[in-house]
């Protein structure tokens, strides 16, 4: 009888410890859980808004930076080499120019699913892109590759990398035709300020996902798309006039505030922003991005009119449109334009030229290079 009690009792003894031993380890588990998913939260909270850069609308979300390229840690940093100090954001007034500001005329080149900038080294990653300017790009595309490739702007100096999504009717492929402007202006009030962009500089301007709210009121917003007589469009018009004449236009500004840190950051966004009003009404880069570069202003136009009902991105509606910039200009060719033309005061051509003040010259020869 006692060896059956004792029997009984050390049973009860081992089922208690087991159920106590299994108790501890789920609120081992459940500790360490929390502990991971407040770490987690203290890490995101850490990064850069958007670090994860997932984007909606690709045909797959590269959640984190990856080692390519000019990016060889895969940090999503990429250092400017040197960086520029010691610049204190201007807020005086100069004298007064309407104009300031120069055109390049690049042409489509190529379409293809490739994004340097969100998805470099990665082959068919993205939605469907346009691609303007230079035309190697793709998405092992760097600082050195386009410096060696050629370009379809009217400029042989800019070999920049210019693309957005891709736009279609139905599932019929539309091009812009011919050279598109894009215009480089002063986005700040104190125009002589403004310098060239560094080599290898990239951002993204606005965000597949973004909401047609968000579209309309983003900074760079001019006036929305535009065609026949119809204006300030946050997505594409039921209908255009049918004529050959008519056209889709959209113009959208770029962020022209640099951090003076980094050529991109993870999110393609954070080492750019836009400027500031002051109380004087005038705009100054704040003082986290004190370096004034050219304001970049897409002008595109579609050949498309009539029924628009089928009109599409491939990022989907006309409110997710963005697009990005990757610099590759001729250092020496840049800087002719810029100081010249946005900080000389002047409207100018793809030349340098203005043509209401023709005394002034122009910064490029009738080639369009440097004389």
């Amino acid at each position: 009888m006692a060896t059956r009690l004792n029997r009984t009792t050390l049973v009860s003894a081992l089922i208690v410890a087991t159920a106590l031993a299994l108790v501890a380890l789920g609120l081992t588990a459940i500790t360490n859980a929390g502990a991971t998913t407040a770490a987690a939260t203290r890490s995101a909270a850490d990064q850069p808004a958007a670090a994860s850069h997932v984007m909606q609308g690709h045909k797959m979300a590269a959640a984190q930076p990856v080692a390519f390229g000019d990016d060889p840690d895969g940090d999503g940093y990429i250092p400017a080499n040197p960086p520029v100090t010691g610049v204190e954001p201007s807020q005086e007034i100069p004298p007064h120019r309407y104009f300031h500001e120069f055109q390049a005329n690049c042409s489509v080149t190529h379409t293809a699913p490739d994004d340097p900038i969100v998805y470099p080294g990665q082959a068919g990653a993205s939605h469907d892109h346009t691609f303007m300017g230079n035309d190697t790009t793709n998405a092992s595309s760097t600082t050195a590759s386009l410096g060696a490739g050629g370009t379809a702007c009217v400029a042989p100096g800019d070999l920049s990398a210019y693309w957005m999504p891709t736009l279609y009717n139905g599932n019929e492929e539309i091009r812009p035709i011919g050279p598109q402007t894009i215009y480089y202006k002063a986005g700040v009030t104190d125009y002589r300020t403004v310098r060239p962009f560094p080599k290898g500089l990239r951002f993204v301007v606005g965000s597949p996902t973004q909401t047609a709210e968000q579209f309309r009121d983003h900074p760079g917003m001019v006036e929305g798309y535009e065609c026949g007589e119809s204006y300030h469009n946050y997505d594409f018009p039921a209908a255009c006039p049918t004529s050959p004449d008519t056209q889709l236009n959209l113009r959208m500004q770029a962020p022209s505030c640099w951090d003076g840190k980094y050529l991109d950051t993870p999110d393609h966004k954070a080492h750019m922003t836009y400027p500031i009003v002051t109380g004087a009404n005038q705009d100054v880069c704040p003082a986290s991005h004190p370096v004034a570069l050219p304001m970049i202003e897409f002008k595109m136009a579609w050949p498309v009119n009539g029924d628009m009902s089928q009109v599409r991105l491939a990022s989907g509606t006309g409110h997710s449109f963005h697009y990005d910039f990757f610099n590759a200009w001729d250092d020496a060719t840049l800087k002719a334009l810029v100081d010249h033309c946005v900080v000389g005061g002047l409207q100018c051509n793809a030349r340098g030229y203005d043509e209401n003040n023709p005394g002034r010259g122009a910064a490029l020869d009738e080639n369009y290079e440097l004389p």
